[in-house]
């Protein structure tokens, strides 16, 4: 699950940094200054708790649900919150999928945090 969950982290990584370079350093201009701000800091979050993971270090446990637990909250405010568009949009559906790995590395915390609790860790 570990390894799963950094895959999933450097993905995440990859579609910020994208959405960063694409928008000229300045993405979702239609968003809130904070939550701007928090999907600009993932770019770093992301990549930091998928390192601290691979490195078996219970301090990436913690931040790895962190971050996609707060993902999931920061996407469902963004698309269903303020998103006035009517009906299925893409990031309702990226929302959904956010919220369900988050849900799968909350049940999955402990066996993790187990694997990552060995001796200097």
């Amino acid at each position: 699950m570990a390894a799963a969950t950094v895959l999933l982290l450097g993905y995440g990584t990859a579609v910020h940094v994208i959405q960063l370079v694409d928008a000229g350093f300045a993405p979702y201009p239609h968003l809130p200054g904070w939550l701007r701000s928090y999907f600009i800091g993932l770019t770093v979050l992301d990549p930091l708790a998928a390192v601290l993971l691979a490195r078996a270090r219970r301090s990436g446990v913690v931040l790895a649900v962190g971050v996609l637990v707060t993902d999931a909250a920061a996407n469902a405010w963004a698309n269903l919150v303020l998103d006035e568009s009517p009906g299925l949009t893409s990031g309702r559906v990226g929302t959904a999928v956010i919220a369900a790995l988050a849900v799968v590395l909350l049940v999955t915390a402990r066996p993790l945090w187990r694997h990552a609790g060995g001796p200097g860790r």
